[in-house]
């Protein structure tokens, strides 16, 4: 079992902006199957890093676009499902109008080379913004929720400020503080440490 990275880069666009980015990619799994974590801007370099693997599951942590604008060709290309927690469909629509997902909800597991991959809701990015916490790994993959210094952007539609900490503070900071956060974009971190800086957020 092994956490593979993948940067690739592109843009964000919503509520009429668009700025560039560089996105982390996940894939989960051993020499044998996988699963994708945010399939970002670039399908060819996503197929490479998985090579002649598995996929069983392409996940999405929230359907803001540079999160999930790799999925419909990954998905084609791997013959595996998108899965999507469905308080984003609004976003979902602004990329994929005819294509779908399945739902994803919390609590939902995915098991990949043995190792179980539990949903947590975590709205407050977006709606339907999940995490997905491998207990056995002592690994949280946060997508745009919590990041190294703090909460995710609230500043634009399908966002609140007040719901995003409550679901840092209620759902990611039980976890243990050891628990490594590995996020949508940027340096991975730890429960323990942004924690530690929750006193610097303000409210």
């Amino acid at each position: 079992m092994r956490v593979d990275h993948v940067v690739t880069s592109g843009t964000f666009s919503l509520d009429g902006g668009t700025w560039e980015v560089d996105n982390n990619v996940w894939i989960v799994g051993d020499d044998r199957e996988v699963v994708i974590i945010d399939p970002a801007h670039d399908a060819d370099e996503i197929l490479g890093a998985i090579a002649d693997r598995d996929v069983l599951a392409i996940l999405c942590t929230h359907a803001h676009d540079d999160h999930i604008n790799a999925a419909e060709d990954l998905a084609t290309a791997t013959d595996a499902r998108v899965y999507l927690h469905p308080a984003d469909e609004p976003l979902w629509r602004m990329v994929y109008p005819d294509d779908d997902y399945d739902p994803l909800h919390d609590g939902q597991t995915f098991t990949v080379a043995g190792v179980d991959l539990v949903v947590m809701h975590t709205p407050g990015h977006a709606p339907g913004a999940v995490c997905f916490h491998a207990p056995d790994l002592g690994v949280v993959f946060t997508g745009d929720t919590l990041f190294q210094g703090g909460p995710g952007a609230t500043g634009r539609s399908y966002s609140d400020y007040d719901t995003i900490v409550d679901s840092i503070t209620e759902r990611l900071f039980a976890l243990p503080p050891e628990t490594v956060v590995h996020t949508g974009h940027g340096d991975s971190t730890t429960i323990g440490e942004e924690a530690a800086r929750r006193a610097d957020w303000g409210d």
